[in-house]
Order: structure tokens, then sequence, then C-alpha cells
């Protein structure tokens, strides 16, 4: 399976799409882990009167009404952007995976149940529920976001999970590894995890682009991330008042968004051609 995975990912690179969005995925990544070092106090505001200032030399993508310095702003907020989306992707994916895994393999009973509350938790619209969950906080703490996206967010990863097990659940390695007497546990973790691999990298690859996407319309309707913590939403909310006279304050922000959710989508794209066993 490694040298499948590798091949895969190789494709995935070959292809002039998925090159050009890893690159873009991978220095947006960089920018926001090491911008913030680099660049002025996001959350400085050096003249609360003066009002929003055009891009300069001084501030290559101008200053906000309270005269923080945007550029600043975006970086920060691609790293809370990126780090929201990357720990709630990584949380959902966990459980995801584990309810699969073991609904596909134990089947029966336990197969049933788990299914038919994923199925009653598919019903219920993602973000409904993220409503009213961020709603019992007055100001939710980042930690506390990231894990109510990240444990709304499983329920099709352990369908795509277990479909991928029931698949494999009568493979010839698998009733070998049986016969030999490997427990449940070991045959889950050192025979079928490994070859639902890649479909897992395609989920959480194109799930980055989605959480990005919820969190900036959580922070935009005032429920994500709180000021003074700057975040891709919020600054598009905090330019509202300033959207005519002041655009480049929205507008920046708004194309970070754009360009890592397309990034992450072609990328996904890209990896799901790749695993696809038609290009094989």
């Amino acid at each position: 399976m490694t040298g499948s995975l590798a091949r895969a990912l190789w494709l995935a690179w070959r292809s002039p799409t998925g090159r050009i969005a890893a690159i873009t995925f991978l220095l947006m990544a960089l920018v926001a882990l090491i911008g913030p070092h680099l660049l002025a106090d996001p959350t400085l505001i050096p003249d609360a009167v003066s009002g929003a200032a055009a891009p300069s030399a001084s501030h290559p993508l101008g200053t906000d009404q309270l005269s923080r310095d945007v550029l600043s702003r975006v970086v920060s907020g691609a790293r809370v952007s990126l780090a929201v989306a990357a720990l709630a992707v990584a949380l959902s994916l966990t459980v995801g995976a584990a309810v699969g895994l073991i609904a596909g393999y134990a089947g029966g009973l336990t197969d049933a149940v788990l299914m038919r509350l994923v199925d009653g938790a598919l019903a219920v619209p993602r973000l409904f529920v993220l409503l009213l969950l961020v709603l019992v906080w007055d100001r939710i703490p980042l930690a506390a976001l990231i894990l109510v996206i990240g444990v709304t967010g499983w329920f099709g990863t352990s369908r795509l999970v277990r479909g991928e097990v029931l698949r494999l659940r009568r493979a010839e390695f698998v009733q070998a590894a049986e016969a030999l007497g490997a427990t449940p546990g070991r045959i889950i973790l050192r025979h079928l995890l490994p070859n639902v691999a890649g479909p897992l990298i395609v989920t959480a690859t194109l799930g980055l682009g989605d959480v990005i996407l919820l969190e900036a319309g959580l922070s935009f309707l005032g429920l994500g991330v709180q000021p003074p913590t700057p975040s891709w939403g919020g600054m598009i909310l905090d330019a509202r008042p300033v959207l005519l006279t002041a655009p480049w304050t929205s507008l920046f922000p708004g194309l970070a968004i754009l360009i890592t959710v397309l990034a992450a989508n072609l990328l996904g794209e890209a990896l799901q051609s790749a695993f696809d066993p038609r290009t094989a």
C-alpha cells in the first residue's frame, strides 16, 4: 500500500493543476507560519481617528478604518483560518475513520446502530447545528470552535470509510490475517486502515476548503473567531461600514479565502484522480 500511495501522490504532483494547487497551498501555509513574526502587530491601533488609508509603500495592502495594517491582519488571519481548518479536519477525520472502520469490520448490529446514528446526523444541516452550538457561548473560545466544527464534520467520512472496509472485508489478505489469529484491532490498524488512506487524504484535502469557508462564514456572522484575533471572515465583517470608501479592507481577505479554498479543492480533485484505479 505504501508504494501505491506514493505513486498516487506522484501522479497528483505530475498533474499541472495538482502541482500549482499544492505549491499555492504550501506557500499560504508558509506565509501563515512565518509571516506574523515578520510583520507588525495586527491588533495595533496607531491612530483610531484617521480612518482607512489606501495601499502605499509603508502599507502594501493599506490600512483599515482603525489604521490597522491590512497585510498584517491578512497574514495573521491565514494562521488562524488554516489552524482552525487543519485541527478541525484532523479531528473529524479521526472520529469518522474510527467509526467507519469499526462499523465496516464488525458488521451486524454494531454496523446497523452506528450507521443509523450517522444517517440521523446527516439529516440535520451542519450549519444549523453549528449556529445552535455557538450561540450557547457569548464569546466562543478558539479551542471550542475547533472542537465544534470537528465533531460535526465526521459523518460523511465514516460512511466513506465503511464502504471501503466492506469492499476489503473479504479480501484475501484480510482473511489470511484472520486465519493466522490476528486480533480485530490489529487487522483494522495494520491491514484495513492503510488501504483506506487514499480516500482519507482526498477527504482531508477537500475538507480543508470547506472548513475555511465555514469558519469564515461563522466569523462574518460574528459567531466564529472573536476580536481582536484577526480572521478572514471577521475582517470582511469589520470592513462592512467602509466597503465602498475603502474596498481594499474587504478585497484582500476575500481574495485570501478564494485562493486558499480554490487551491485546496483543486489539490483534492487532483488527488482524487490520482487515486482512481482507472488512472493506473
